[in-house]
C-alpha cells in the first residue's frame, strides 16, 4: 500500500497550490480518501475528504470556500486544491484512505487504515 502526497511548496499568502495523493495497493472505491494537516507543536486536524465512489465531500470549517478536494478515479490519486491562503495554513499536509464505512468519522486520525509521508505547505505573510 501507498499513498503518495506531493505538490508542496512555499507560497505567499493568498496565492494557490494544488495537492496530489497517488495510491496504490488498495481497492480505491473501498476507501474515502482524507488530507489533513499537522503544524508545528500542533495536534494533527482534518482538513477535508472525500468519498471516492459517490463524490461526497467534506471540508474543515476553516477552508470551506477556499479549498476543494476532487478524484481522478482511473488514476486512483486524489487532489486538493487549495486557494486564498493563509500563513495559518502552512503545515504538513498528509493523505490517508478510510474505509468508507467510516465516513461520518472522517476527522479521526485513528480511523484510516494507511497514510502517506507528508508534503510542507509554507505560506508566506
Amino acid at each position: 500500500v501507498q499513498l503518495q502526497a506531493s505538490g508542496g511548496g512555499l507560497v505567499q499568502a493568498g496565492g494557490s497550490l494544488r495537492l496530489s495523493c497517488a495510491t496504490s495497493g488498495f481497492t480505491f472505491d473501498d476507501y474515502a480518501i482524507g488530507w489533513f494537516r499537522q503544524a508545528p507543536e500542533k495536534e494533527r486536524e482534518g482538513v477535508s475528504c472525500i468519498n471516492v465512489s459517490d463524490g461526497r465531500t467534506f471540508y474543515a470549517d476553516s477552508v470551506k470556500g477556499r479549498f476543494t478536494i476532487s478524484s481522478a478515479n482511473a488514476k486512483n490519486t486524489v487532489y486538493l486544491q487549495m486557494n486564498s491562503l493563509k500563513p495559518e495554513d502552512t503545515a504538513v499536509y498528509y493523505c490517508a484512505a478510510l474505509p468508507r464505512r467510516l465516513l461520518r468519522l472522517w476527522m479521526l486520525t485513528g480511523e484510516y487504515d494507511y497514510w502517506g509521508h507528508g508534503t510542507l505547505v509554507t505560506v508566506s505573510s
